[in-house]
């Protein structure tokens, strides 16, 4: 029966008190397939005859009547290093983790071995679970008096559906905890030593999705979102990437603006391709298939610089390059 959670270096972490775990799951697999059609007549079944809303007692406090709860957890951009005391806490204690596909690797080894472990987003050949299916499964293990971990890549508030999940739990009357983790953008701005904002350049910096529902049209405000004084992050951009060098071009943005795509960022294979708006909007980016955040606006330019002078885009360690950068930064 697990009592505390251990980093891998070996240091113990204890457990919140009265927290054990001692159940036997399976990995979700070949059974989970073989079962997700019946699944999916539950989900809607649950969907329609949900009791009516009460307020949800946030955080777990109280008495749940036998409840179990959920804990939104974020794990970061890829590198467990990365995780907070909070995260790896609520994963050996958790009986159910439901996961994102994007979800680093050795982040889940962090879990309980007998926790039961269930994959929700998208691998080769799979399409991911349906919102409604996914919000159903948490409720359902969680009204069976299990402690249930919803663990995201990133962070769970920021393009992460938490708001669909916290709704469909509160209804329920089901504790739901939230655990931010480090979202893309800051991750990959700190793995490449690039400051967002910078005094007389950018002082603002917006986050914006290229991945909508299914079907749905990428159609951001360009107009907004060209500010030659902020910096954008745009997440999930790969396959967005001439829309974006076209939209911000048309826009007013010089077509010289710097652009770091970072693919797979934070992880021991994370690529870096260097580009500007009008080569982007021409020719896309250079990335493979990994998720692959695009990095736009003026504060990149010392960086981008360096990495002129060096003439490798997407293989120098642009951090070992810190004093070669701060010639051309005087800020």
């Amino acid at each position: 029966m697990l009592t505390s959670a251990k980093w891998r270096d070996g240091q113990t972490l204890p457990l919140p008190p009265g927290e054990r775990v001692g159940v036997r799951g399976m990995r979700g697999g070949a059974s989970w397939d073989w079962l997700r059609p019946a699944f999916s007549v539950f989900a809607r079944l649950l969907e329609r005859f949900s009791p009516s809303p009460r307020p949800s007692p946030r955080g777990g406090e109280g008495d749940s009547g036998g409840v179990g709860t959920v804990t939104l957890v974020g794990a970061g951009p890829g590198d467990p290093d990365l995780l907070t005391v909070a995260a790896v806490k609520a994963l050996a204690a958790a009986e159910v983790v439901l996961y994102d596909a994007l979800v680093g690797d050795g982040i889940l080894d962090l879990a309980h071995p007998g926790a039961e472990r269930i994959c929700v987003g998208k691998r080769s050949g799979r399409h991911s679970l349906p919102q409604g299916e996914i919000n159903a499964l948490i409720a359902f293990h969680a009204q069976r008096g299990k402690r249930v971990v919803r663990l995201k890549g990133g962070d769970p508030m920021v393009f992460g559906r938490a708001g669909e999940e916290i709704e469909h739990l509160d209804g329920l009357g089901i504790p739901v905890r939230i655990i931010p983790g480090i979202t893309a953008a800051l991750g990959c701005a700190a793995s490449t030593g690039l400051s967002l904002t910078k005094r007389g350049v950018s002082r603002a910096v917006t986050f914006v999705t290229a991945h909508g529902r299914d079907g749905e049209r990428f159609e951001p405000d360009w107009a907004r979102l060209a500010d030659p004084q902020g910096t954008l992050a745009i997440y999930m951009g790969r396959e967005q990437a001439r829309a974006v060098g076209q939209g911000l071009t048309g826009a007013g943005l010089p077509a010289k603006t710097p652009v770091l795509a970072v693919e797979n960022g934070c992880r021991h294979d994370e690529r870096r391709y260097w580009t500007t708006l009008g080569e982007m909007a021409e020719q896309g980016v250079a990335a493979g298939k990994g998720p692959t955040l695009l990095l736009v606006g003026e504060a990149l330019r010392p960086r981008h610089a360096v990495n002129e002078m060096v003439g490798t885009a997407d293989s120098v360690d642009l951090r070992a390059l810190g004093d070669l950068a701060q010639r051309f930064d005087h800020d």
